[in-house]
């Protein structure tokens, strides 16, 4: 009998954070070993964006280095976890309805390696990646958060990977610069809204007027948090299980459901 899962979204940011140890790969860790052992991940993907809805068919995945201009120790991370394939169709039948279709063109992205290599860094959980249609609105994306809860009754974990503030038109190199105030005010209107079980701010975050224009310039990396927040369910506990801010434009919140 599975474990009932909870819901991650995480904050990915820079690609570097695959092969640095530092507080936030720290939470990382410490988010995987409170959690039961996942039989499969479905990472919703900041880094796939598409027309339609759909998610990966390969057993194993091809890891896909989705940047460029990095050290070259970066190149070398691999993670290659296999047995996706039975997953797969669990995932399709929840979401049939939709329309969701599978593609065996795409991989795994930094938004599912780069994470993943802290939180099992054994590459022993078979991994599932699901797309963004770029097409669709707020709402659209938030129920299909709800039409995803099912699958944590089947010992799926799901990750929505993104961020919660994202600019990369301001960010500083420096890791550690201080934040922008509208990072540090938009970062704190999400997280009040998730603490009011207020889910209606979270798709209307553009309500938040000047600091949601600069905080989400583009909406491929917020979207994965109304996955996650769709997946709520009544009674589930919610946990900040990382609350840093990186590169001053860049939230690094992580969030836990259930």
């Amino acid at each position: 009998m599975s474990s009932k899962m909870p819901a991650l979204f995480i904050g990915h940011g820079n690609p570097m954070n695959a092969i640095m140890d530092n507080s936030y790969t720290a939470a990382l860790k410490r988010a995987a070993d409170s959690i039961p052992r996942p039989e499969a991940i479905l990472v919703v993907s900041a880094h796939w964006m598409a027309q339609g809805t759909h998610i990966t068919c390969a057993d194993r995945p091809r890891q896909i280095y989705d940047f460029y201009g990095f050290p070259d120790e970066l190149y070398q991370v691999k993670y290659s976890p296999s047995g996706a394939e039975s997953f797969v169709a669990r995932i399709e039948e929840e979401l049939r309805e939709e329309g969701v279709t599978c593609n065996d063109k795409w991989g795994m992205d930094h938004a599912a390696w780069a994470v993943l290599v802290h939180m099992y860094p054994d590459a022993d959980i078979p991994v599932v990646e699901m797309s963004l249609d770029m097409g669709r609105d707020e709402e659209y994306h938030y129920n299909m958060g709800k039409k995803l809860r099912g699958l944590r009754d089947r010992g799926i974990l799901v990750i929505g990977s993104g961020n919660i503030v994202h600019n990369l038109w301001k960010m500083n190199r420096e890791m550690d610069a201080a934040p922008f105030a509208w990072t540090i005010d938009f970062d704190s209107y999400i997280a009040k809204a998730l603490e009011n079980n207020d889910h209606r701010a979270l798709i209307d975050y553009k309500n938040a007027g000047d600091s949601a224009k600069l905080a989400v310039p583009t909406r491929d990396h917020y979207l994965p948090l109304l996955y996650i927040a769709g997946m709520q369910e009544e009674g589930d506990r919610l946990e900040f299980i990382y609350t840093g801010l990186q590169h001053s434009s860049m939230s690094m919140r992580c969030i836990r459901i259930g």
